[in-house]
């Protein structure tokens, strides 16, 4: 009889494991190996060799296998890749911003790991947290409600009055991986500053590392409801300025992530991707977090659904009015038909530069008899009914040229489908303001008081918009708000339209200097001219992309730039990984901020 077989050393074939499950970059000293693939162990053992015939061997292995993606394409675009591109701008000007996620970069796993050691859960009850970590649901949720500080240890806080003198703007980050790793040295003190995209990337970046197929996403015209009535209003005085202070808004832009995951403590039909929000907004169960919701729950109005259906259906459904006050103190509705809220929802495409419209995902076309349904079925009670045309629009138009520096038009279009004269005051205005709403001071304003409209006409009035107005006043977000009125006392009517403009930044110049080839050095020359009238001065480029630098490299421009001169600077990298990177680069001066640009880059092995 063969003597009982004893296990000498395990080899975990490192190596070859991290080669074939795409870890290898992500921890070189441990087995790291993703779900739903095979992987080799070789097994040593002492004074004789395994025998088929004679000896029997047991594995148990317990696995999730709750987040796999069947398509390989996507799986390496929403696992594997390590930069991207996050949108910002307007509806109607989309402006893509690249991110460097960086999941494999030295010591992101550990930092990752470190984020759910030090989540309330893991400290009130360590077992019960690990032992529930085999879930992406309740993953999801540690890892939204961890990226924000409000509840914890979390990583970033947020910070949204444009005051960010004891830490970082949040325009100025280009990549997560600096977040985390301050978050990490800091001793899991908070990072200052995020937004909404800084908090939806750095959970990108978390969610990946851990396997989790993990997208940004961003919804234009997003609405915060906080009262859960879907309707957010506004209460304007005679000239169409917003008169209440209140938290319940219109973001022109937001973003969240969504995750490709199961849902077994779901109905069948919402596996699939589910929207997580790290940006603090609304508590769920207590705690800063939201979702992990299915979007398909969203599009048919399935609000019952966990978690926190109610505040994403709204975020991309609820409606806007309009409150504005008469002379006699009463007021009037207006249901503003130019804001349409939850439009141009969008997110980078699988293995492509270019931007993915998904909002089908979310809605039903408007008027359909689906999107009906999905209303009827959300309880959307108080969805205003369409008003009887008057037959007198208005839009607002811009014109050529809208760069930043510049002075600029643009127009309010108005046109009379009916056979009768309408006369009354027509107010242009335009204001500063914040991708969440806030509006900053005046840069363009145009009243006509007697201001009168033909039978079967129309008139297109200018608004002239000079540099020298919104210089001082301009945020980083690069928006202005343009507002037309139209007020009619003898028909008691008011016509309102208001259309957010994105203000383009000069372009960052990218060249690369000799062939990218790994551990060779390689020089990067960065350039941008100043497009201001102005000097500026305080001129910073900051560089990185993963798999091209193992740190951020920043260059301070010693001179002042004068109007219209060009500064030009040369970076040295050393590639590190071969395939195709982005390396990303950030502009920030005392006039011109968060300026980014990238340039693609493909490395060859050495």
């Amino acid at each position: 009889m063969a003597e009982d077989l004893v296990l000498e050393r395990c080899d975990l074939e490192l190596e070859a494991n991290g080669r074939d499950h795409h870890t290898a970059e992500l921890c070189r000293e441990k087995l790291v190996v993703r779900r739903g693939q095979p992987f080799w162990l070789t097994l040593h053992f002492e004074g004789r060799n395994y025998e088929a015939g004679v000896d029997s061997l047991t594995f148990c292995a317990v696995t999730a296998d709750a987040v796999y993606l069947d398509s390989e394409e996507e799986r390496r675009e929403y696992v594997l890749t390590q930069q991207g591109f996050i949108y910002q701008g307007s509806a109607k000007f989309i402006k893509s911003i690249p991110w460097n996620y960086g999941q494999f970069e030295d010591g992101i796993l550990d930092i990752c790991l470190m984020l759910l050691d030090v989540n309330p859960k893991f400290l009130r009850d360590a077992g019960r947290d690990c032992s529930r970590r085999s879930s992406p649901v309740y993953v999801g949720r540690v890892v939204s409600a961890m990226v924000n500080c409000n509840d914890d240890l979390g990583v970033l806080l947020g910070r949204w009055d444009n005051n960010y003198r004891d830490g970082i703007n949040p325009m100025f980050w280009i990549g997560s991986v600096d977040i985390l790793r301050r978050w990490k040295n800091g001793g899991c003190q908070r990072v200052k500053y995020g937004q909404c995209w800084v908090f939806a990337a750095v959970a990108c970046t978390v969610l990946r590392c851990l396997g989790v197929p993990t997208r940004v996403v961003t919804n234009y015209n997003s609405a915060h409801d906080q009262n859960s009535n879907l309707l957010i209003e506004y209460f304007r005085n005679e000239f169409g300025e917003i008169q209440s202070d209140k938290s319940e808004m219109i973001w022109n832009f937001h973003c969240w992530v969504e995750s490709w995951m199961t849902r077994p403590d779901l109905q069948p039909g919402y596996e699939g991707w589910q929207a997580l929000d790290p940006t603090p907004q609304e508590k769920s169960e207590g705690t800063y977090c939201c979702g992990p919701v299915p979007v398909r729950a969203i599009k048919v109005g399935d609000l019952s659904t966990k978690y926190d259906a109610p505040f994403v259906f709204a975020e991309v459904n609820a409606d806007v009015v309009d409150w504005i006050r008469q002379d006699d103190g009463s007021m009037h509705k207006s249901i503003n038909r130019s804001l349409v809220v939850g439009q141009k929802i969008s997110t980078k495409s699988v293995g492509r530069d270019e931007r993915e419209d998904i909002t089908h995902s979310y809605k039903y076309p408007e008027g359909s008899a689906e999107e009906r349904e999905a209303f009827t079925r959300a309880n959307h009670q108080n969805k205003p009914a369409d008003k009887e045309e008057t037959g007198v629009a208005m839009r607002i138009r811009v014109g050529q040229g809208m760069n930043r520096g510049s002075d600029f038009d643009v127009f309010a279009y108005i046109t009379n489908n009916t056979a009768k004269d309408h006369t009354g005051c027509l107010l242009l205005c335009a204001r500063t303001v914040s991708y969440n709403g806030i509006l900053g001071p005046e840069c363009g304003t145009k009243n006509l008081l007697n201001f009168s409209l033909e039978p079967f006409s129309e008139k297109s009035i200018p608004l002239r918009i000079l540099y020298e107005k919104y210089c001082d006043c301009l945020t980083e977000s690069n928006l202005i708000k343009v507002r037309g009125l139209f007020v009619e006392p003898a028909a008691n009517s008011y016509l309102l339209a208001e259309r957010d403009i994105y203000l383009e930044n000069p372009e960052i110049k990218i060249r690369i200097l000799g062939e990218p080839r790994r551990n060779r050095k390689l020089v990067a020359e960065v350039s941008l001219r100043n497009p201001l009238t102005v000097p500026l001065s305080g001129c910073t480029f900051t560089v990185e992309g993963a798999g091209l630098t193992n740190e951020q490299k920043t260059v301070e421009i010693p001179d002042p730039v004068e109007a219209g001169e060009e500064v030009k600077v040369r970076v040295d990298l050393v590639p590190l990984q071969a395939g195709r990177h982005k390396l990303v680069v950030n502009f920030e001066s005392d006039r011109l901020k968060a300026v980014k640009g990238f340039r693609n880059v493909i490395v060859n092995t050495s």
